[in-house]
């Protein structure tokens, strides 16, 4: 799992504008907490932590004291670079790896025990964003060049991911779109969906 340490004025600066840059930093921590929770519960395997910009930040001690993870340090010039250094060590290691965000809270242990379960048959398996992203991406198999030349937190995300998949000859599955919270209308979701005192609690 990927996440920002929550330093106001760093984080969901979309929602700070609203919420104010306290609030906003609040809750992007109370979803690192809930994709945590859910990653762990999940029980698809081991879980770890990769902390921007370094892991030292006392929220990610917390984390990793709370929910038994190991921490780890996002090291890469964009996301896709960052991306590509998680995934080295398990292809290394002839293992698979579900990466996930953090401001997902519709992701379910079900929706990750569905994406473990497609790599046992694919070489891909991604959760869509609505916005044009994704929020999970798996990998059974050294793929380095997947994370190349996408431009990164626009609504091309998941089309240019198609393109390149396509373009490796890779086999892949996409499990139904989610939505993620980064702007004032997600946030209002969030709130009306009944799961912002569960990200808060």
């Amino acid at each position: 799992m990927f996440a920002k340490a929550p330093v106001a004025g760093g984080v969901k600066t979309r929602l700070a504008a609203v919420l104010g840059p306290s609030a906003a930093a609040s809750l992007h921590a109370g979803l690192v907490r809930h994709a945590l929770a859910t990653a762990v519960q999940a029980r698809v395997g081991p879980v770890s932590l990769w902390c921007s910009p370094d892991a030292s930040h006392p929220f990610f001690e917390r984390c990793r004291d709370e929910f038994g993870v190991a921490l780890e340090a996002q090291r890469g010039a964009d996301l896709g670079e960052r991306m590509l250094r998680a995934f080295e060590p398990a292809w290394a290691a002839g293992g698979r790896l579900l990466l996930i965000g953090s401001d997902c809270p519709a992701l379910t242990g079900e929706h990750l025990a569905r994406a473990a379960g497609a790599l046992e048959a694919q070489d891909v398996v991604l959760v869509p964003a609505e916005d044009g992203g994704y929020v999970l991406v798996g990998v059974a198999r050294a793929l380095p060049r997947l994370f190349e030349g996408i431009a990164w937190g626009g609504a091309a995300v998941m089309a240019q991911t198609r393109e390149r998949l396509a373009q490796l000859r890779a086999r892949w599955e996409e499990l139904p779109a989610l939505w993620d919270v980064d702007r004032p209308e997600d946030y209002a979701r969030l709130r009306r969906e009944g799961l912002l005192a569960e990200v808060l609690s």
